[in-house]
């Protein structure tokens, strides 16, 4: 993926720890902003049903 912004949560306010995201054509790419040499690669789909299970609060049991 070349050239595309990394985008963080609005949420994250000024903290530089928080997870970062960019989305080129049929690629999902995720890094945390304080260890960008690690990125995670995955599709939209797997990536739309992530934020799903996110926003019904169903992961909020691991916090």
């Amino acid at each position: 993926m070349h050239e595309r912004n990394w985008q963080k949560s609005s949420f994250s306010g000024d903290d530089s720890n928080c997870v970062e995201v960019r989305i080129g054509a049929g690629l999902v790419e995720l890094r945390e902003s304080d260890d960008g040499d690690v990125i995670l690669h995955t599709d939209p789909a797997a990536f739309a049903d992530l934020l799903g299970t996110i926003k019904a609060g169903k992961l909020d049991h691991h916090a």
